[in-house]
């Protein structure tokens, strides 16, 4: 089973420049024009911004903003599609599971997004089903790729360990506590932490999935029309 996402509008193609100070990058257009676009990407985006890839970049309507464009794929040299809007995420998931896709995530009857939760955190998703027990949702973007092994995070995270550390928490309180690994890059086969990058992230894992947090990959079909759901695979718990 599937389900198709569209792009807010059709998007455009362009060569990559450069990425630079986090949220800015260079691009030149097939009109040979080179602009600055808004990036939505806060990591290192390891592979995802290789100068020569083509950049597709979507274009807002608000005439106040500086940036008008915003980088939302990139199509590699290689052949990979890699949603790099890592604002995308919470709302693939969310359709995902409005859709019955997700099927560990089927039978709940509310879900709520950035709902308050552990301490000094909002959760992602919120799923409620009446008599049975709430079920607190963390969802994170995956696009660094290895080999067709995917890693999460790209970069040290201190965010990631505290969602880590709350999910724990509700566990603990007896509520179902699920991390969500959004695959948004087409040569992605499962996703694994990143402990050469963060090693204390890969502890902290440890830790959650020993405590009975769940780990669900979630894959996605991308191109510059629609991003398709694929399917869901369950990571075994320790």
């Amino acid at each position: 089973m599937q389900f198709e996402l569209p792009h807010n509008a059709p998007l455009n193609n362009a060569i990559l420049h450069r990425r630079y100070k986090r949220f800015l990058a260079d691009i030149e257009t097939n009109a040979g024009d080179v602009i600055t676009i808004h990036c939505p990407n806060t990591g290192a985006m390891t592979g995802c911004a290789e100068p020569g890839s083509t950049v597709w970049y979507s274009t807002s309507s608000n005439k106040n903003r500086k940036y008008p464009h915003t980088w939302e794929l990139t199509h590699t040299k290689n052949g990979d599609w890699i949603c790099v809007n890592t604002g995308r995420a919470n709302g693939l998931v969310e359709q995902a599971i409005r859709d019955g896709h997700i099927t560990e995530l089927n039978g709940y009857a509310t879900l709520q997004r950035e709902v308050k939760y552990a301490e000094n955190s909002r959760v992602d998703i919120k799923l409620s089903a009446g008599s049975a027990a709430d079920a607190f949702v963390e969802v994170k973007s995956v696009t660094l790729c290895e080999d067709g092994q995917g890693y999460f995070p790209d970069a040290v995270s201190t965010r990631g360990h505290k969602h880590l550390a709350a999910l724990m928490a509700m566990r603990a309180e007896g509520y179902r506590a699920v991390l969500v690994y959004a695959v948004l890059h087409s040569a992605i086969q499962n996703v694994r932490p990143a402990v050469h990058i963060d090693p204390r992230y890969g502890e902290l894992l440890a830790e959650a999935k020993a405590a009975g947090v769940e780990i669900i990959e979630v894959f996605f079909n991308i191109n510059e029309k629609k991003i398709v759901c694929t399917g869901s695979n369950s990571q075994q718990q320790p």
